[in-house]
């Protein structure tokens, strides 16, 4: 795996700095009123603060600087941080939709709610109660989220806008499509680039260039979706892999839960055109909760032997070269465009 971009860590550095400058206070305000109400921001903290590439304010940073943004100016940092907070709240509901017991490497807030509430021997049912704990720190996140863009200009809101429209848009896909048991190529392309790609790369490239100038150029704009839309489908297409074949001490997730849940993952949708009738039968486990690891390691096979696991492999690959050629070295400036190549390189080859 290629090494993490130095410039990543001090993002990441600068961005945690602002979070806690904006959790902590309000842990404390909201604690202060209540002493029950330091347990959802405990959990906002913890997954927000708890770890992440920072990948989406990465890219934001550098979309700021690519269309001449002062890299040491405060909206790369306000930016990165409101993005890893509506990450959060994704992520918040995100498991609550999957039913995911873990998240990097621990047990997630619904789970962490529940047992709080058996434990307890509280009234009502502790799923439930476990869930809308969640889905209401979720929403916590959210509004934090906002608050750090409070004063962007119109154009820069219009891109928020949009990026959060897309990742909910992208998100209903994904869990109709599992709901179906979807295997087409093309639906799992367009749930892959809806869901996660937009949203981890071409928009936040976007939020920082319009944050840096407000009357940025189409042509910069164009640059960068040029360069973010494939290397954003790279990205998902990477992760889908690390869900089934990836190492769970580096993810932070239990390998194959993107199996029991049944995603309609390109990855999934290539083993399916390909597989013979008796891996077909294989296949069609996929998507029960009740998946073993054997089950998971004969699933893990199939999508070897129909060469599902090494187009997709390839698929990275053009993808990522298709994303920095398409970066134009005269339209964007030269640091942005340097950072922009070592991220991409390092997006589509990481393994976590």
């Amino acid at each position: 795996m290629p090494a993490a971009p130095p410039s990543l860590s001090v993002i990441a550095d600068r961005v945690q700095s602002r979070l806690m400058g904006v959790l902590d206070p309000e842990q404390a305000r909201w604690s202060a009123l209540d002493a029950d109400l330091a347990v959802p921001f405990e959990a906002m903290r913890t997954l927000a603060l708890g770890g992440g590439k920072r990948l989406r304010p990465a890219f934001c940073h550098w979309g700021y600087v690519a269309a001449g943004g002062d890299p040491a100016g405060h909206w790369p940092v306000d930016a990165g941080a409101a993005l890893e907070l509506l990450h959060a709240f994704a992520l918040f509901h995100d498991d609550v939709m999957d039913g995911s017991a873990t998240r990097r490497g621990v047990p997630t807030a619904h789970v962490t709610a529940s047992q709080d509430h058996h434990g307890n021997a509280w009234s009502g049912e502790a799923r439930r109660f476990g869930e809308g704990v969640a889905i209401l720190v979720g929403d916590l996140a959210f509004v934090y989220a906002d608050q750090l863009l409070r004063a962007a200009h119109p154009r820069a809101w219009d891109v928020w806008n949009e990026l959060r429209i897309e990742l909910n848009v992208g998100q209903y896909l994904d869990i109709l499509g599992t709901a179906r048991r979807s295997r087409e190529r093309e639906r799992a392309q367009r749930i892959c680039r809806y869901k996660s790609g937009k949203y981890t790369v071409e928009r936040p490239l976007h939020l920082g260039a319009v944050l840096a100038s407000s009357d940025v150029s189409a042509q910069v704009l164009e640059t960068l979706s040029a360069y973010g839309l494939p290397l954003g489908d790279a990205f998902q297409m990477r992760d889908d892999i690390l869900g089934v074949f990836g190492d769970e001490v580096v993810t932070g997730k239990p390998v194959g839960d993107d199996l029991r849940e049944g995603k309609p993952t390109t990855l999934l949708a290539i083993a399916y055109e390909r597989a013979t009738p008796a891996q077909q039968a294989i296949l069609e486990c996929v998507g029960s909760p009740e998946l073993d690891s054997g089950q998971v390691a004969l699933v893990q096979q199939v999508l070897i032997e129909t060469g599902a696991l090494s187009e997709s492999e390839d698929e990275i690959s053009r993808l990522a070269k298709e994303a920095t050629e398409a970066l134009d070295a005269a339209v964007i400036t030269s640091d942005g465009y340097r950072s922009l190549i070592e991220l991409a390189e390092y997006v589509c080859w990481r393994d976590s």
